[in-house]
């Protein structure tokens, strides 16, 4: 095998790879790349109808990656919808994806809190990419008990669409959000909580903004 035929493969191994992908930012991501080095390659090798094919898929993967990244911020393509704490869908959303909930906050107990409680689901579309509930503790402390995100949006962060409304915890009388007990890889720093202690710490204004 020499080296033009080596990266035919490599670039054949990426397409399959990024097939395999649970995170679409990460399948569009693998799948461009792969589809580059095979562009190079079937160029290579004159075989131009494969040319032709890599160059439409890449154009295709750019332009999802494109609309992707530049919506990932945006609240018209993101809502926060605030349900109840018996609501059945949310019921059937914390069974349904439980192992992997499980996985990534491993601490979580909602059954336990007391009635001060809150749920939210963050929705693109009518597809649920996340879930955020909390419960009030002591000091204007809103405890977040559960945040969240679906495997294909793992690479994003919903839970963001939530704690920047902060008029969902402030009309509460809410003066500070605490992040999940024991959570795996948290983002916090990324949305604007601070370190304190094993948890990240979000103040928020003294009144909710007009």
């Amino acid at each position: 095998m020499n080296w033009l035929e080596l990266v035919g493969w490599v670039g054949s191994a990426l397409l399959v790879w990024s097939l395999s992908q649970t995170r679409i930012l990460r399948l569009r991501a693998l799948n461009l790349v792969g589809c580059l080095i095979l562009v190079g390659y079937n160029a290579a090798v004159a075989v131009w109808p494969m040319v032709g094919l890599n160059v439409v898929l890449a154009v295709i993967n750019v332009w999802y990656l494109r609309k992707m990244l530049t919506t990932r911020h945006d609240e018209q393509t993101y809502q926060a919808v605030e349900v109840g704490v018996d609501d059945r869908f949310l019921a059937h959303t914390l069974r349904v994806h439980a192992t992997d909930i499980a996985r990534f906050n491993p601490d979580f107990r909602w059954a336990s809190h007391g009635s001060r409680r809150s749920a939210f689901l963050v929705l693109k579309g009518d597809e649920v990419v996340g879930v955020v509930l909390s419960h009030a503790e002591a000091d204007g402390i809103a405890q977040i008990d559960l945040d969240y995100v679906t495997p294909r949006f793992r690479d994003f962060t919903p839970g963001e669409f939530v704690y920047r409304r902060s008029s969902l915890f402030t009309e509460r009388g809410f003066r500070r959000v605490v992040s999940p007990p024991g959570m795996v890889a948290p983002y916090y720093h990324r949305l604007g909580f601070r370190p304190e202690g094993d948890a990240y710490v979000l103040d928020l204004p003294a009144s909710a903004p007009a």
